[in-house]
């Protein structure tokens, strides 16, 4: 889970980026911001996320050979029975399916793995959820086959074999479709570690987006508050970072139960590596002042 300081850190940065003249409003700002910021993490889990599938692919050619071949053999037996005129629609577009997964698999092993972190994630990210996208569609296709190919009982010995080849390869299917959403499967330890690259960045995104929303929310009280603290204090004239680090810190010693000595420590920090020479010693004495005026 992320710490403290890393949601603090990023709030410091939306909040900076949030208040440049002309910017973007925080609503826009957030999904770019996010994006930007958590791109080498997206890359990692992105080509985790690859080599999971990679692995899980071996041996699926073979697989996909004998299907081709048990096809051909049961639409010959199909066709010759004309009421079963939609299951041969059904074989072909499984058949074309299948070659879509193919496709998008051998796209996704192309994808770049190095590079800039941004456009490796972007990249990878969109192979992938094309490929799990084919993958979806094959596996719905798979089982309305097999469920049509039921109504048709004196077929049943010649499709045989090809159903076995059908669910041999949605087994695959289903070890993929546990790589797409790892967090539904908490017992498959094998997917560990995707599952916690995932939720980390998930709980990231979100413990700081409520921060973030909580002191935006209070800013008009908290520019009211530091006003009354500072003569002529007007938000413009602060460096952006300390306006950051400044409203952060006065929402948590107004508004949380967190130690004010803790809040104070942790916003010099932020404004020595955020701001400048001078940042930390200005919001030290500021939130200083914020403190003793807190009943």
């Amino acid at each position: 889970m992320p710490s403290r300081r890393q949601i603090r850190e990023a709030a410091i940065q939306f909040l900076y980026c949030a208040d440049i003249e002309g910017g973007a409003s925080p609503a826009d700002l957030r999904e770019p911001f996010w994006q930007f910021l958590t791109e080498t993490d997206r890359k990692n889990l992105s080509i985790a996320t690859f080599r999971t599938v990679q692995h899980l692919a071996i041996g699926r050619q073979t697989r996909l050979v004998e299907f081709v071949e048990r096809a051909e053999v049961a639409k010959a037996h199909i066709t010759a029975v004309p009421a079963a005129e939609a299951l041969v629609t059904d074989l072909n577009r499984l058949l074309a399916l299948e070659s879509s997964w193919s496709i998008s698999y051998t796209k996704l092993e192309k994808t770049p793995k190095a590079g800039d972190d941004q456009d490796v994630a972007d990249e990878l990210d969109a192979a992938l959820s094309r490929f799990f996208e084919v993958d979806r569609d094959l596996t719905f296709n798979r089982d309305k086959f097999l469920k049509s190919s039921e109504d048709f009982p004196n077929l049943k010995p010649q499709l045989e074999a090809l159903n076995a080849t059908i669910r041999r390869l949605q087994r695959i299917s289903d070890r993929i479709r546990m790589v797409e959403t790892p967090e539904s499967f908490p017992d498959q330890a094998d997917l560990a570690k995707i599952r916690q690259s995932k939720s980390e960045i998930s709980s990231l995104i979100n413990q700081t987006d409520a921060l973030v929303d909580a002191v935006l929310a209070c800013k008009p009280e908290i520019d009211e508050k530091l006003s009354a603290l500072v003569e002529n204090y007007s938000p413009e004239r602060i460096d952006p970072v300390d306006r950051a680090v400044l409203r952060l810190g006065t929402y948590e010693l107004t508004r949380t139960d967190t130690p004010h000595k803790v809040i104070i420590n942790e916003a010099i920090e932020l404004a020595k590596r955020f701001g400048t020479t001078d940042s930390n010693r200005f919001v030290n004495g500021m939130l200083d002042s914020v403190a003793k005026s807190v009943v």
